[in-house]
C-alpha cells in the first residue's frame, strides 16, 4: 500500500481540526478498497486535478456530522443536517482538501480541487476512477471520520 497520496490529507487533518477546538485526533489505521466506496451517513467528495487526478472522499456518520457541524458553527445546536450544517461540513472538506493541496505543493506536486459534493443517507455507493483506494480512519473527539483517496 503506497501512502504517499494520503499523507498530505493526514497532515491536513492534524493541522486544521485543532484550529476548531478538536482536541483528540487519533489515527486508527489504513485500509484499501477496490474502486468502490459504500458508506452511510454523510459523504463528501471533491475532485482533484493537476499533476495528480482523482477524488478524495470524506465519510462521517450522521450524528458525528451533526456534532462536527455544531463545532464549526461555534456551538450552535444542530438537530438536523439543514442547509447551514451542510454548508459547514462542505467548508470543512474544502479547508482540509485545500490544505492537502498545499502539502502536495511542498513536494513539487501541483493540484487543485473542485467544489465539494455532499450526499447523506444510507448505503451511498461511489464508484471511483482508480482500482486502489487508500483510506485512513480517524477518531476525532469520539467521532469516526474516514478519508479515502483515489489519485493517479
Amino acid at each position: 500500500m503506497d501512502l504517499k497520496n494520503i499523507n498530505p490529507f493526514i497532515d491536513a487533518v492534524t493541522e486544521i481540526l485543532p484550529q476548531f477546538g478538536f482536541q483528540s485526533l487519533i489515527q486508527k489505521g489504513f485500509s484499501e478498497k477496490s474502486k468502490k466506496i459504500i458508506a452511510s451517513g454523510v459523504v463528501i467528495t471533491l475532485g482533484i486535478v493537476g499533476d495528480k487526478k482523482g477524488n478524495v472522499v470524506y465519510c462521517i456518520n450522521q450524528e458525528g456530522a451533526k456534532q462536527i457541524a455544531s463545532i464549526m458553527m461555534m456551538g450552535m445546536p444542530v438537530e438536523e443536517l439543514d442547509d447551514m450544517a451542510q454548508s459547514a461540513l462542505s467548508e470543512l472538506s474544502n479547508m482540509l482538501t485545500a490544505n492537502a493541496c498545499i502539502n502536495f505543493s511542498k513536494e513539487a506536486v501541483n493540484v487543485d480541487i473542485s467544489v465539494p459534493t455532499l450526499l447523506f443517507g444510507e448505503n451511498i455507493e461511489l464508484n471511483l476512477n482508480k482500482e486502489e483506494i487508500i483510506c485512513v480512519e480517524f477518531d476525532v473527539d469520539g467521532i469516526k471520520m474516514e478519508i479515502c483517496v483515489a489519485l493517479v
